[in-house]
């Protein structure tokens, strides 16, 4: 089956053709934006990070080295402040290595000056718009696509209507060939029993138990008296254990084999389902599943949200009839029309697959309309406080 996308050099395929401005730290962020808003069609990456401590600053380094190294990206600018842990060099040094076809640059603003620094960015970003405007996407194989899994907002017609029909569509691209990963670890803790039944061997069986024991071991504690893992949203929706919450959440998952599971933003070697390690929270764990090399989003949302993505397009689903009444204008696919009775699991299911074909061929999503694009890295100490 063929798609339409950017053949890069190395092979890979994007689906969208981004400039971004990558801040290594917090104290550049707002730098970075101000070369970002002078050239239409650059993208900033800004993030609360890069002074942190320990695995955490290696893990950012990676995180946003692999960023800039996304297929789904035509070209970087990484931007360091010059005293961050997070060393914009290294960061800069690492797309190089990663993707030496790529046009890239780094500014050190200590080194180059507040203006100066905004005014070379300015220059830099807009030659490589000029450049990345230079290529169309052609037609190449779905088996360079893979989708990224996440729910959000999640309510009972989550597990009843949307997150069961995102599997249908999961298990339709695998089985066409591509790919697809999931995350949100703590919203697996339950199902351990279920997924390690689906893992194509041992090895991969007792991973999926590590780092589920694990999250729950980090979240535990955590926890005042009193407190459960459920959002107020999650139990106004209907929900009422993190369980319950847990095997709603699982199904988007499909039925297909998981291949494989890695560290929070770490790149699969093997194509089919992955389990990504990474935190509840919905805009970092998209994080660790783009670092992994996801080009495209499908978000369930069963309250709703209007969460986007900086450098991938991010299809919104709800199965909540009120939900798509109040915010259809963020709302890509409406599977309350299986809450209702209209429709069948597998009908809206295909209706998502087609929806990914069409927006991996330049279909534009209501979260890229709107241009939401959040963005947030997962720190270790952070990864576990919540769901």
């Amino acid at each position: 089956m063929k798609i339409r996308g950017y053949r890069r050099p190395d092979g890979e395929i994007g689906i969208r053709n981004h400039v971004v401005v990558l801040p290594a730290v917090l104290c550049a962020n707002e730098t970075a934006r101000r070369i970002a808003d002078q050239v239409k069609g650059v993208v900033v990456l800004p993030h609360a990070g890069g002074c942190t401590c320990g695995e955490d600053v290696a893990r950012t380094e990676r995180v946003m080295a692999a960023l800039g190294s996304h297929p789904n990206v035509a070209g970087a600018l990484v931007l360091g402040l010059g005293c961050e842990n997070c060393d914009s060099k290294t960061v800069a040094q690492e797309i190089a290595s990663r993707c030496p076809w790529k046009p890239l640059e780094q500014i050190t603003i200590q080194e180059t000056g507040v203006t100066n620094a905004i005014r070379q960015g300015a220059e830099i970003v807009d030659e490589m718009v000029r450049k990345a405007s230079a290529h169309s996407p052609t037609e190449v194989e779905l088996d360079g696509l893979t989708l990224a899994l996440e729910c959000g907002g999640s309510d009972a017609t989550s597990g009843l209507a949307a997150n069961p029909a995102l599997g249908f569509a999961v298990d339709r691209l695998i089985g066409a060939g591509g790919s697809a990963m999931f995350s949100e670890t703590p919203e697996a803790i339950g199902t351990a029993h279920i997924l390690t039944r689906r893992a194509a061997n041992d090895q991969v069986a007792q991973r999926i138990q590590e780092i589920i024991d694990r999250a729950q071991e980090r979240m535990v504690p955590r926890l005042a008296p009193g407190e459960h893992f459920l959002t107020g949203g999650n139990a106004a929706g209907g929900l009422t254990t993190l369980e319950e919450k847990s095997l709603g959440c699982i199904c988007k998952t499909g039925s297909t084999r998981i291949t494989e599971v890695v560290e929070y933003g770490i790149r699969p070697e093997r194509k089919g389902l992955t389990f990504v390690d990474g935190p509840g929270f919905d805009v970092p764990s998209l994080t660790g599943m783009v670092a992994a090399g996801a080009q495209i989003v499908a978000f369930t949302t069963g309250k709703g949200s209007p969460v986007g993505y900086p450098i991938v397009p991010v299809i919104k689903i709800t199965g909540n009839p009120n939900t798509h009444e109040r915010l259809e204008e963020i709302i890509d696919v409406n599977a309350a029309t299986i809450t209702r009775g209209e429709r069948e699991i597998d009908e809206v299911g295909e209706e998502i697959f087609q929806e990914v074909l069409a927006v991996c061929g330049g279909k534009q999503t209501k979260a890229e309309a709107f241009g939401f694009a959040d963005f947030s890295i997962s720190t270790i100490a952070g990864a576990y406080a919540g769901v």
